[in-house]
């Protein structure tokens, strides 16, 4: 059978199509060796092979031969029961990956935004759980800060030129704090910072505008606001909390592809991240 064959596979029911170099990635596997009708579990009726065994996590094994990553539904639960039937196929870099769940499992990530508004000045500090989702964060809100007169702070539209992009403060890397509004300079002149917040090309003012887009931005990522309350009355302090379940880096199998390399034994693991 050549590598540009295809192979129909029926596995509890479930009609699979492949090539059959997608099922000879691992030539010591039971499904490599199927093709040489080296194995009785697997009979060929009517062009196709049959084997009794769970349709539905067979495409998880499918999907793991096409793209040598193990990436699982966030609601996916069946972890044993998955490795159970890669030990039955024989791919067993697969069945080792999926012996490590918490590996696998999605994260409960916390994010909180206080907020507080003093006069003229909006003050924020974002904490997170993830220091990654912290950092990608930081990398989209741009502080900007320039001097305007009494007349013209509060427009809508900034003078590019005057104004100069500050760096976010960092206390750790699970923290970041910035501000918006004016302050008195001296004379008729005020320090104006803007904020803008990408992929929105606004520079914003006004504190309240601010924490709208904000508290948006991080909604349309797939964080869920599950509390709001007041941490200091007196100086009017207020704490947005928000959570999501993040999908952890996919597994990617690597195998030598050199001669006399069994492909099993060669295998190794490595974390690839994705996006979002």
């Amino acid at each position: 059978m050549s590598d540009r064959d295809v192979v129909v596979l029926s596995v509890g029911g479930v009609r699979f199509v492949t090539r059959a170099s997608t099922l000879q990635q691992f030539p010591e596997s039971r499904l490599a060796r199927m093709l040489n009708d080296d194995d009785e579990e697997f009979k060929l009726v009517n062009g196709e092979f049959f084997v009794d065994r769970d349709g539905t996590l067979f495409s998880y094994i499918m999907d793991f031969l096409r793209t040598l990553q193990v990436s699982l539904p966030t609601d996916f639960s069946d972890y044993q029961r998955l490795q159970r039937e890669a030990e039955f196929y024989g791919l067993y870099p697969l069945a080792d990956l999926l012996s490590q769940e918490h590996l696998l499992k999605p994260r409960l990530e916390i994010l909180e935004v206080r907020f507080s508004l003093q006069e003229m000045q909006a003050f924020f500090r974002i904490f997170g759980s993830c220091s990654t989702t912290v950092e990608t964060l930081a990398e989209q809100i741009t502080v900007f800060t320039g001097q305007q007169s009494g007349q013209g702070w509060n427009s809508p539209f900034p003078s590019q030129k005057l104004l100069v992009p500050l760096p976010l403060e960092r206390p750790s890397h699970h923290d970041m704090v910035f501000q918006c509004g004016t302050d008195y300079s001296a004379g008729d002149q005020f320090v104006a910072r803007y904020v803008s917040i990408k992929p929105d090309n606004r520079k914003l003012i006004n504190g309240t505008n601010v924490l709208g887009l904000l508290l948006d931005s991080l909604l349309k990522d797939g964080f869920r606001l599950m509390s709001t309350r007041t941490v200091s009355s007196e100086e009017k302090v207020e704490c947005y909390s928000f959570e999501r379940m993040k999908r952890p880096a996919d597994l990617t199998v690597t195998v030598n592809k050199a001669p006399g390399s069994s492909g099993v034994a060669q295998a190794k693991r490595s974390q690839v991240q994705k996006g979002k």
